[in-house]
């Protein structure tokens, strides 16, 4: 690893301060801009980024198609293109920079580009494999059920398939958000993990709801009907593990426990 250079490092800190209070770039994003510059810095070993020639950003091109020493395999061209355009965009802004804009042109940032065949391989628009629902109904039905982790897991499985929700907005929703005679799950992005910050509402997908009373010590369930019907349990009792929320479900859906107090105001009202 070459010698870190005091300079670059704070010319990367004021970039980055950049992106994050002028652009509103994320976190996430912010951590990959840096590391793909820090990755060009080690290609050129460590050089003042004022002295950037267009031979440097040929070889870190390069750098990038080679096969990865660990798994052997190289980056997808998506991947690369990705690095390639951070690094080219940092040093557009560099370009018009005090002290960098007397050494670095707008063209230069340019060969930072893909070729035009490559371009279109990293953009094309591919269909990621799915499981089909029969595939998830059987993973829910044959999965393991006698611990509460287990029943947790199996829940988790059947509320994905029922909104469709990203696995962040799923780990930080509250049970309050979820409206079972609605069929509705509002996902306020001032609570909720959502992508890009956005506040949206999540339908059931293709279920209906319906409410009974069952022997399970006579608290009020829901009964979502699919394939088979899943029981969704709301307790203030959580077995031992505190007051707290469990949506448990039957011996298809399971249970999930919420880290989150149990208060009434939250609770369904029963008809």
């Amino acid at each position: 690893m070459p010698k870190t250079n005091p300079k670059n490092e704070r010319i990367k800190r004021d970039y980055l301060q950049w992106q994050e209070t002028a652009k509103g770039a994320s976190v996430k994003n912010t951590d990959m801009i840096a590391a793909s510059i820090s990755r060009f810095e080690k290609s050129t070993g460590g050089k003042d980024f004022a002295v950037f020639h267009i031979n440097q950003a040929v070889k870190y091109k390069r750098d990038l198609e080679k096969p990865n020493p660990k798994t052997g395999k190289p980056l997808s061209k998506a991947t690369i293109r990705s690095r390639l355009m951070a690094v080219k965009h940092f040093f557009k802004w560099l370009a018009d920079r005090p002290g960098y804009k007397s050494r670095i042109r707008h063209a230069d940032c340019e060969y930072f580009n893909l070729t035009a065949n490559d371009t279109r391989v990293a953009t094309a628009y591919r269909e990621q494999p799915v499981p089909s629902l029969e595939q998830i109904h059987y993973v829910i039905a044959h999965a393991p059920y006698e611990t509460p982790t287990e029943m947790r897991d199996r829940a988790l499985i059947a509320f994905t398939l029922l909104t469709g929700m990203r696995d962040a907005a799923i780990a930080s929703l509250p049970i309050g958000k979820v409206d079972v005679d609605a069929r509705r799950v509002d996902q306020d992005a001032r609570i909720v993990r959502t992508k890009n910050a956005k506040t949206m509402q999540t339908f059931f997908f293709q279920w209906a709801v319906k409410r009974n009373r069952s022997s399970l010590n006579g608290k009020l369930i829901y009964v979502a009907t699919c394939y088979t019907p899943i029981l969704i349990h709301v307790s203030k009792d959580a077995g031992g593990y505190g007051k707290r929320w469990w949506v448990c479900g039957s011996r298809i859906g399971t249970c999930i426990l919420v880290q989150r107090r149990a208060d009434s105001r939250h609770l369904p009202q029963a008809v």
